[in-house]
């Protein structure tokens, strides 16, 4: 049978979504699990993950490291190193359940831990500016590179952790447990690849320190954006175009000292015809950008959720080739791909709009 148009769904690859609670109020995952099985078609099983915040508060001074690792030998080799340059509280499996769709899984371990203050201060006689977030972020880049084959650190933020796998996001969720968790912020992301393999380590969130991303789309200027920020010190390597957002935000806002919202006119900035169009101030602001950002300039058809500690950032490529809805209901904001997967969690809501292109979406924990 011949199906017309409108007959048969079509889903544009990939699926995201968030939800934050605006007074800090930690609710369980099961809501965020929730919606993003709702949009269980535009994944294909090759990779789902999460991202939550406000999960640790017993060690919200300690730095989570969760890492996957290959075999004993690899984790043997890698918490020698951890316990070198770290001073480690405690450490431990992170549990999962055996699900029917994910059944073989690398180790999984969690660390809580500080820079060890020997360490850091040997590196500060050379550099007596290095803070503990650049001291955490150069040892996660150089455990993450060949040094340490069959280790991979994928979680490296304070009181927040990313959860994820080959399989479905809902199958995923189950397998971690994060029923069991609680926080202020979740993000979720069900994977369809197209131009890069589903492996473990490949799946969504993309995170560094207490950044993480989940993106819908293809970044067609990966290579000048990946290059742009290994200037810098990070090292692309994991096989995904998504992993060099998250590195463009840590340069952009932590390193650049950047707002949130310049660094938003810089990934997703307006076409140079639309620049000479504006008023003089606001051309020069985006004249200035664009030339000394050029290389950060993110192009393709993209939608992410950008999570940090104490907030998160909704924003679409500045045609908006990808659909992103955000909602509220009472102190609650809600981020999806597709407006059902909100209301599959939040039937009633005070307002609903589309997240334009170009134009961030902003939400601060109060008083943060």
């Amino acid at each position: 049978m011949i199906q017309k148009e409108g007959q048969v769904r079509i889903p544009s690859g990939c699926a995201i979504s968030g939800i934050i609670n605006k007074k800090g109020k930690r609710f369980s995952g099961a809501d965020i699990i929730k919606s993003i099985a709702l949009m269980h078609e535009r994944s294909n099983g090759l990779g789902g993950g999460f991202a939550a915040y406000g999960i640790y508060p017993k060690y919200k001074e300690h730095f989570a490291l969760h890492i996957f690792f290959d075999c004993r030998e690899a984790r043997a080799k890698a918490e020698e190193y951890i316990n070198i340059y770290f001073d480690v509280e405690t450490a431990g499996i992170i549990p999962t359940d055996k699900t029917s769709n994910i059944k073989k899984s690398p180790c999984i371990w969690r660390y809580f831990a500080v820079p060890s203050h020997i360490k850091l201060e040997e590196a500060r006689m050379a550099e007596p500016e290095l803070t503990h977030e650049e001291y955490v972020t150069r040892h996660v880049i150089h455990m993450n590179s060949e040094a340490f084959p069959g280790a991979y650190i994928f979680s490296s933020g304070k009181n927040m952790g990313a959860f994820k796998a080959v399989g479905y996001p809902e199958d995923v969720g189950e397998f971690y447990r994060l029923e069991d968790y609680k926080g202020y912020l979740w993000t979720a992301h069900g994977r369809f690849p197209t131009n890069t393999p589903g492996w473990w380590g490949g799946a969504h969130p993309f995170t560094l320190l207490d950044w993480s991303i989940v993106h819908n789309g293809e970044i067609s200027s990966y290579d000048a954006n990946r290059r742009y920020v290994e200037m810098f010190g990070y090292d692309c390597a994991l096989q995904t175009d998504t992993e060099v957002i998250t590195y463009l935000f840590d340069l952009l806002v932590r390193k650049h000292g950047l707002t949130l919202e310049a660094a938003a006119d810089v990934i997703a900035a307006p076409m140079w015809k639309a620049i000479e169009n504006m008023p003089e101030e606001k051309r020069e602001y985006y004249t200035a950008l664009r030339s000394v950002y050029s290389s950060a300039l993110v192009n393709g058809p993209f939608s992410i959720i950008l999570g940090f500690d104490g907030g998160l950032m909704a924003l679409n490529d500045r045609l908006k080739l990808r659909s992103l809805i955000a909602a509220e209901k009472d102190d609650t904001l809600y981020l999806a791909s597709e407006e059902s997967a909100i209301r599959r969690i939040a039937p009633e809501l005070d307002s609903l709009w589309p997240v334009e292109g170009g134009k961030p979406v902003i939400v601060r924990v109060e008083g943060e």
